[in-house]
């Protein structure tokens, strides 16, 4: 996302933090005087303040009702946002002060990454990271940093993401697998066989078949196929014998050793791209990301999905 221009932020609509603050406790207290008692300021300073705030941002605030200061209707609604700010200032230092390493933090990943490889080594970092409190959603669908609330998210594949840094998880290799009921001999051994076969298809994934098979100069146009969404239910319906799949190594090795699945092509295995762990610059130096990097770094640190269950 790009960095936006300073300049593009009237510096009229920022005032200074201790005018908001006598607004808000003149705002809550009715009186000067005692707001100023509040705030150990005399009633002159809280008034230089307030009547600073009014100029700035162009607006009457307060009117006078006998002895009481009363908020105009432009002075009840602008209340209501900086109280909310406030709120937000104050308990970011709290928590801060509490948790100084940690914090929330919000995570976009893949469903079938999250189920299969994230999930498993949760524990290992809840208690290396006990201050961190990981919030994850799968997206399927690519991530945007300027719309959604994400700290960081883990993508597959390449790609330059504007205003944003990124971190080299590793490699995913991908074998072609299929019910044994479908599979005759030649299939086992030779790529070119598993033509004959209807052919399953992630939407995320449109070339999967195209990339593993143009190893051998083959094509794949025409042939029968089925489109999913998600890994998971191609990797059933495969199982159930409705067709040939291409998936991630490490999602099928539970149906290969119980022998549901049965891998074509031989030992042949293709690297087909890579995870990396995304996130905005302006998230660089936050606490909890900070912390989840070097976790994931050293999780990921066989460098291959492929080996890395």
């Amino acid at each position: 996302m790009p960095k936006q221009n300073e300049s593009s932020m009237p510096r009229r609509f920022l005032p200074p933090f201790v005018w908001l603050s006598a607004f808000e406790a003149v705002a809550r207290k009715g009186s000067v005087t005692e707001a100023a008692s509040e705030l150990c300021l005399t009633q002159g300073a809280v008034s230089r303040q307030v009547q600073k705030l009014e100029e700035q941002i162009g607006a009457t605030l307060f009117v006078r009702d006998k002895q009481r200061m009363k908020l105009t209707p432009a002075g009840e609604v602008y209340l209501e946002d900086v109280r909310r700010g406030i709120d937000l200032v104050m308990n970011a230092g709290i928590r801060l002060h509490a948790n100084p390493n940690g914090g929330p933090l919000n995570l976009a990943v893949l469903p079938a990454f999250g189920a299969q490889w994230l999930a498993p080594r949760l524990p290992d970092f809840v208690a290396s990271c006990p201050g961190v409190t990981l919030n994850m959603s799968t997206r399927t669908r690519p991530f945007d940093f300027s719309t959604e609330d994400f700290h960081a998210a883990i993508h597959f594949g390449t790609g330059s993401w504007p205003g944003t840094e990124n971190q080299y998880l590793m490699e995913e290799r991908v074998v072609a697998v299929a019910s044994p009921e479908l599979v005759v001999p030649e299939m086992r051994e030779h790529a070119n066989a598993a033509r004959k076969l209807p052919l399953l298809h992630l939407d995320t994934r449109p070339n999967a078949w195209a990339d593993w098979l143009d190893d051998d100069e083959i094509t794949v146009s025409g042939l029968p196929s089925v489109r999913f969404d998600q890994f998971s239910s191609m990797i059933q319906a495969a199982v159930f014998g409705l067709g040939a799949a291409i998936v991630p190594e490490y999602l099928v090795r539970g149906e290969i050793s119980e022998g549901r699945l049965v891998v074509l092509g031989g030992s042949r295995g293709a690297v087909q791209g890579q995870y990396s762990l995304v996130w905005p610059t302006r998230n660089r130096t936050y606490p909890a990301l900070m912390q989840f990097k070097k976790w994931i770094s050293v999780a990921a640190g066989s460098g291959s999905l492929g080996n890395a269950i």
